[in-house]
């Protein structure tokens, strides 16, 4: 069996320092074999930089993916560019910089795939993930069974259609951008797993990773305000998918919310 976690949206310095000190025993714990994140979110809140994905990278995620921040930093370019374990969402229209899939190949194991589609329900209106998805995985399909989808969106119903047009054809579809995990992980007939958002690794004293008071204030006045990354009650959430490598079929799922424990807190 194969045994993959993703990690939902990194925020900031407390979701990256969350990955570095709980994904060691994470892996000791759950027998992992690979790591997928979302970290759109990684710098400063916003965005990516080549030096927080290095941090990612370093704490032992093997995949990168991204989201409608992706562009938030303009240093992006040089992860779009050079880093095959970054991609952003497909669905981009083509000639975009970086790539929307990947697929790793592990020395003496299976190779996983990795595709990363973005919702347009409101969101901005890129390329109709519905209709680029089914060639992608495909052409993914002729590397690998074991394919992982992480969709961007904001709709709960454009994650759930997705992973059921995909059902059977991927092992898994994980949605991200909410920031808010949710309870119905399951396993389709076809053998995809799913889980309509992950939630977010980083701050949960706060308003999605923010600061409580800058976001109450912007609802009650609608006047700009600046929303730094809040600091208290760091957690890692995501999930634990297994995966049966012959046939691409997940067996398991479970949602993972684990605390940062930090002395003087």
């Amino acid at each position: 069996m194969i045994k993959i976690l993703f990690i939902g949206d990194i925020v900031g310095e407390p979701g990256r320092r969350a990955v570095t000190s709980l994904l060691p025993r994470l892996k000791e714990r759950h027998g992992l074999h690979f790591v997928v994140a979302n970290g759109e979110n990684s710098a400063g809140g916003s965005g990516i930089t080549p030096a927080t994905a290095e941090a990612i990278f370093t704490a032992g995620v093997d995949v990168i993916t991204s989201g409608d921040h992706l562009w938030d930093q303009k240093e992006v370019t040089h992860l779009l560019r050079e880093e095959k374990r970054f991609v952003r969402p497909a669905n981009y229209p083509a000639g975009t910089l970086g790539q929307g899939f990947t697929v790793v190949s592990r020395e003496g194991g299976a190779s996983i795939g990795v595709l990363n589609l973005q919702g347009r329900t409101f969101m901005a209106a890129l390329e109709n993930p519905f209709n680029m998805a089914g060639g992608i995985v495909e052409e993914m399909r002729k590397a690998t069974k074991i394919i992982l989808v992480d969709i961007h969106a904001e709709a709960t119903s454009e994650k759930i259609a997705m992973a059921r047009m995909l059902d059977g054809k991927v092992s898994a579809v994980i949605g991200t951008h909410t920031h808010v995990q949710t309870a119905d992980e399951q396993i389709f007939p076809g053998g995809t797993a799913f889980l309509c958002d992950a939630g977010f690794t980083g701050p949960h004293e706060s308003v999605l990773g923010r600061e409580i008071e800058p976001i109450i204030e912007r609802f009650q006045k609608n006047t700009p305000q600046r929303f730094g990354v809040a600091k208290g009650n760091v957690r890692l959430q995501g999930c634990v998918i297994e995966i049966e490598p012959q046939t691409g079929r997940a067996v398991s799922i479970i949602r993972i919310s684990e605390p940062l424990e930090e002395h003087g807190a």
